[in-house]
């Protein structure tokens, strides 16, 4: 008769926990911008990129200060009859943009199929959206190149799942995840998503990995981005994603979360002044 045992193998440490890792993970999104341990970015941008008009609003976003551009080539949207990107097309735009400013760029990569275009094109980043923030065999395909990944939280994810999922990607080899707190789905109506700005001290003290805040989509209105912005900053956020476009009405894609550009310079202003703040000693 054969014994067997039921005995369970050690779990091996996992990577994304700050026991395995006690200093902050510093990571080179591109061009020498650096994420995390006292790193700060700005990553801004239209929701979905629509054509030209990106350039425009890639110039303005560097001008006021943010140092990455975001713009979504391929856009997962819920109902099946609204845009969903421009594909290829798009990542042209975003490539010809950075190709302007100097900005490294970042954009949702959603199909495992996709992965290798957009390493072999050299986006950035690549941002895994809340939708596929358990997709994981997508999650095993980033983590299997040396891409930076923007992992955001998913809608309705614990903070022990959106570590997790960035475990998966590490577990492959990839070990430079940013993780974005984009607001979680509570019952409250008022906003789009429920801000969970609990999750970023909680996140700094779980891990070592930078967080990253996108109030554009916590909030899903332009009024309330700004001051979202700038609790997470206060809050000690290694980078924000903003939404900006230069006619949100006429947007293609989430008009009503985006700033126009101006307000983008005015928010920008208030950022450098809170962080000016929290690095002084005593606010001084």
């Amino acid at each position: 008769m054969i014994a067997i045992s039921h005995a369970r193998a050690a779990k091996p440490q996992r990577k994304v926990d700050r026991a395995s890792h006690p200093e902050d993970t510093i990571i080179d999104l591109g061009g020498g911008v650096m994420i995390g341990g006292g790193h700060f970015q700005v990553i801004a941008g239209p929701c979905s990129v629509e054509g030209d008009n990106l350039l425009t609003i890639a110039a303005r976003c560097k001008a006021a200060g943010a140092t990455l551009l975001r713009g979504g080539a391929y856009k997962p949207r819920t109902s099946p009859y609204d845009h969903q990107g421009m594909g290829e097309r798009g990542l042209d735009l975003l490539l010809e943009a950075r190709d302007q400013t100097g900005m490294p760029i970042v954009s949702e990569v959603m199909d495992t199929r996709d992965v290798e275009l957009f390493v072999n094109r050299g986006i950035d980043v690549m941002q895994i959206g809340a939708r596929n923030a358990q997709n994981f065999a997508l999650l095993k395909e980033v983590g299997r190149t040396k891409t930076p990944v923007l992992l955001k939280r998913g809608m309705a994810s614990t903070l022990e799942e959106l570590l997790m999922a960035a475990e998966y990607i590490m577990s492959e080899g990839n070990e430079r995840v940013i993780l974005c707190e984009r607001g979680i789905r509570t019952f409250e109506t008022a906003t789009r998503n429920t801000f969970d700005l609990n999750a970023i001290p909680a996140l700094h003290h779980l891990t070592h990995l930078p967080v990253a805040a996108d109030p554009s989509h916590a909030t899903g209105c332009a009024r309330y981005v700004g001051p979202m912005a700038l609790a997470a900053c206060a809050a000690g956020a290694d980078a924000l994603e903003i939404e900006v476009h230069d006619d949100p009405a006429n947007a293609w894609s989430d008009g009503p979360q985006a700033l126009t550009c101006d307000e983008f310079d005015t928010t920008m202003e208030q950022i450098r002044a809170i962080r000016s703040a929290i690095s002084s000693p005593r606010g001084e």
